[in-house]
């Protein structure tokens, strides 16, 4: 494999944040990995710091609404979150509407890859948690399929 290849490679684990990459070109294979364990902590620390607020009157009303696990759609990944599939169109769903299975709710763009996002089940969007651009991680809730 090439020296400009790796390079790649080795950029892109760092720009994406992901842990791991594995990669075969013909009978060559390599395992990119990079550690992980302080920004991890250092991100957990800081998304900490909100729950102090968590008492306030304001959150007891947000838990009392929380859909049920089995209604939320999770995101797959990590990535950015488009719900319209370019700047100037509608968005591809919105709340009160009929999905079904295999419907696309929105896009995910991970490492420059949009990846369209579809419905695990049919129902009805009753809530849309991301917002247009935003950055997303694996299993964060997205929508709400009653």
């Amino acid at each position: 494999m090439e020296i400009r290849k790796l390079k790649q490679l080795i950029q892109l684990v760092q720009q994406s944040g992901i842990a791991e990459l594995e990669v075969s070109e013909g009978e060559a294979q390599i395992r990119i990995t990079r550690a992980v364990a302080q920004p991890g902590l250092q991100h957990y620390t800081v998304a900490a710091a909100p729950q102090p607020e968590l008492p306030v009157p304001a959150a007891a009303p947000a838990a009392a609404v929380a859909p049920d696990d089995s209604q939320t759609q999770k995101s797959p990944m990590v990535g950015t979150c488009y719900l319209t599939p370019s700047p100037d169109a509608s968005p591809f769903v919105s709340v009160g509407q009929q999905v079904r299975a295999g419907d696309t709710l929105c896009i995910i763009e991970a490492m420059k890859l949009m990846n369209e996002i579809e419905a695990e089940r049919s129902g009805t969007i009753t809530a849309i948690l991301a917002s247009n651009g935003q950055a997303v991680e694996f299993g964060e809730p997205l929508f709400v399929i009653a």
